[in-house]
């Protein structure tokens, strides 16, 4: 059994970081977040631009990602800052964190603290002292039972489908095997492929909800009266040489692997099962590895035929391209060289499982390129309007 150093936490979840979480309650606290955690070392800003002026599902799409990752596992504890005239509250925030993590939680509003320029040295002064305990934390051995990877495609190019992709699957089998969970994302990268992985479903309830969430996201397109071609494929899929959507999901699914689907997941919920699991996010990254995040995927791998930079620092991110060119030009931001398939140096094989140990490593504290640049991304979907 494969084996990994992480944190235990209180709700029986492992971290594979032990960040101190600063969080936006709303957009117009983003400045004050991120100069507490400019001046306070060991904290990790989690900022958005929701929060106010929602209503319906789009209130609670919103408040229940943002629960989501305000008791991520990778957290020691966390501050939610206010501003205090938004309809997702600080201390109601706060409180919602707190049912779901008995762990470290504290609120402040700006408005009722002094001000912004007051409001960052009482978040410091906080933050400081959650670093403080968090620092005493100490790593210990586990299991990858209690490991969930996140699995997005970004930029994806002919090279996607036939080499970074299906190396991607083989470390999922991996994953699955040991006890673990792994999250394929983006239904706009299901769309003509879905039968392949309805077969796969542990039973027809499962098998219906894939169908479900790729029947619904081709109504809302009908509905709108909007053609999805240039935005499914992009241009920059096209350019790759990716000639319609069914190509593209039959190159996307290939980071699925292998085992049997167990559950398909709405934007943002926990998964109830382990193993392969399927989630309704959008195509476009933010606002999709937002939602595997919200679910509580501990580190996330991500494709790319072009070179593209999406990360998190919350969730650390392992990226590989099986583009010689991308690997040449964006080498700084590539953990693995997946472009050796392509060229006859490595089979699909070796290069999922040099994935696979790579992500032991990051799971015990090795940083990846992505980290150690700083590369950050968070978005909420959004459900309905803004009044």
């Amino acid at each position: 059994m494969a084996e990994f150093w992480g944190y235990k936490r209180e709700d029986g979840r492992v971290g594979i970081r032990n960040y101190v979480g600063v969080m936006s309650s709303v957009t117009c606290a983003n400045s004050v977040v991120q100069k507490i955690t400019d001046a306070v070392d060991g904290t990790l800003p989690i900022t958005h631009r929701e929060g106010c002026a929602q209503i319906g599902a789009d209130y609670e799409q919103t408040v229940r990602t943002l629960v989501g990752l305000g008791t991520h596992p990778n957290l020691a504890s966390i501050l939610v800052v206010g501003w205090g005239c938004e309809n997702v509250l600080a201390n109601e925030l706060a409180a919602k964190i707190k049912s779901m993590r008995d762990f470290p939680v504290e609120w402040m509003i700006v408005q009722d603290s002094g001000g912004l320029l007051k409001s960052i040295e009482k978040g410091s002064a906080i933050a400081q002292e959650m670093v403080r305990k968090a620092s005493t934390l100490q790593r210990e051995p586990m299991d990858l039972s209690g490991l969930i990877i996140a699995l997005q495609c970004g930029g994806s190019d002919t090279t996607s489908g036939i080499a970074a992709n299906p190396a991607v699957g083989v470390m999922s089998d991996m994953v699955v095997t040991e006890g673990g969970s792994v999250i394929l994302s983006e239904t706009t990268e299901i769309i003509g492929a879905e039968h392949i992985l309805a077969r796969r479903a542990v039973n027809e309830e499962v098998a219906n909800d894939l169908i479900r969430i790729v029947n619904r996201f081709e109504e809302n397109a009908k509905n709108m009266g909007v053609d999805i071609r240039g935005s499914q494929p992009t241009s920059g899929n096209i350019a790759g040489g990716l000639s319609s959507i069914e190509e593209k999901s039959l190159g996307a699914i290939e980071k699925a692997g292998s085992t049997p689907l167990q559950e398909v997941l709405d934007y943002s919920y926990r998964p109830s099962k382990k193993g392969l699991l399927v989630m309704d996010t959008p195509g476009r990254d933010p606002e999709s590895i937002t939602g595997m995040f919200a679910a509580g995927a501990q580190a996330m791998v991500v494709t790319t035929g072009r070179g593209i930079p999406t990360a998190s620092m919350l969730v650390p991110t392992l990226k590989l391209t099986g583009n010689p060119n991308a690997q040449k030009i964006s080498e700084e931001i590539m953990d693995i060289d997946g472009s050796l398939i392509v060229q006859g140096k490595k089979t699909i094989e070796e290069t999922g499982k040099e994935l696979f140990e790579e992500l032991i490593a990051v799971a015990s504290g090795k940083k990846t390129k992505a980290e150690i640049l700083g590369l950050d991304e968070l978005s909420i979907l959004r459900a309905g309007p803004t009044l």
